[in-house]
């Protein structure tokens, strides 16, 4: 049998003749060598029988797998943690058996080890890679172990660590700093619109109307009260922006807009 090396056999049992064996059972027709590998009438059926296996398939929910296989003699006690092999179709209970096959089933996710494929030979044959379970009839049986791969866990990124120096670099201003930039942005738009309407004003381009300095000196206007205004020439020094842009474009407003 070429069983697929990476997929851990989740079940072993026997069959009366190939056709006996449910769907998605494997049966070992034949061995290494090539030769039928009917296991004669020591299986209890006239026909012989037949090891096979199974992978599981595509399961949505992987099921357990096969960790361990032994063959023993009818007379020996069955080991802890094990259970017999099932047999296609199931026996006669008048039914002797020279030999029984013992399974290990753990779950796949606490399984650390595995059974992945099961082949016969001659008794005389040596199998690289593969441990020889026991003897039945004139073949021996062995089985290929090997580590079960498990699912690796997503990556989890690293936290990042910024530098003081990268800190310093940042466009983000600390908390602290939110309430005067969201008002000297806002003082810095309005005076940028209003040089549009009047560029011919030096300073601050705008008179508080009494009833609003009444209010400001008041502190009954929160707004304006916190409002930092710099004047046009403040804000083209500070930033080394002489608004030739908006100038040009206030240039070319019609005099009614003027």
């Amino acid at each position: 049998m070429a069983a697929a090396e990476e997929t851990p056999l989740t079940g072993v049992a026997w069959a009366a003749a190939p056709e006996a064996a449910p769907a998605g059972w494997t049966v070992i027709t034949v061995t290494v060598e090539g030769a039928a590998a009917n296991l004669g009438k020591g299986f209890g059926h006239k026909g012989g029988g037949y090891l096979c296996v199974s992978t599981g398939g595509a399961q949505a929910v992987p099921g357990p797998v096969v960790t361990d296989v032994q063959v023993l003699s009818d007379r020996s006690p069955q080991p802890a943690g094990y259970t017999r092999a099932p047999e296609f179709p199931e026996p006669r209970n008048a039914v002797s058996r020279k030999k029984r096959v013992y399974v290990k089933l753990l779950p796949l996710d606490t399984a650390e080890t595995a059974v992945f494929d099961i082949k016969l030979s001659s008794k005389s044959k040596a199998l690289p890679h593969y441990m020889k379970i026991g003897e039945m009839g004139s073949f021996a049986i062995w089985c290929k172990k090997g580590p079960v791969l498990k699912p690796s866990p997503p990556p989890v990124p690293k936290p990042r660590t910024i530098s003081a120096g990268l800190k310093q670099l940042s466009l983000q201003p600390p908390d602290s700093d939110h309430r005067y930039l969201r008002l000297h942005l806002a003082a810095g738009m309005f005076l940028k619109h209003l040089s549009l309407l009047f560029p011919a004003m030096d300073g601050v381009p705008f008179t508080l109307h009494p009833k609003f300095e009444s209010k400001l000196s008041s502190g009954s206007n929160a707004i304006f009260a916190d409002l930092n205004v710099k004047s046009l020439a403040d804000i083209e020094k500070e930033y080394n922006y002489a608004f030739v842009v908006e100038r040009t474009a206030a240039a070319r407003l019609p005099p009614s807009v003027c």
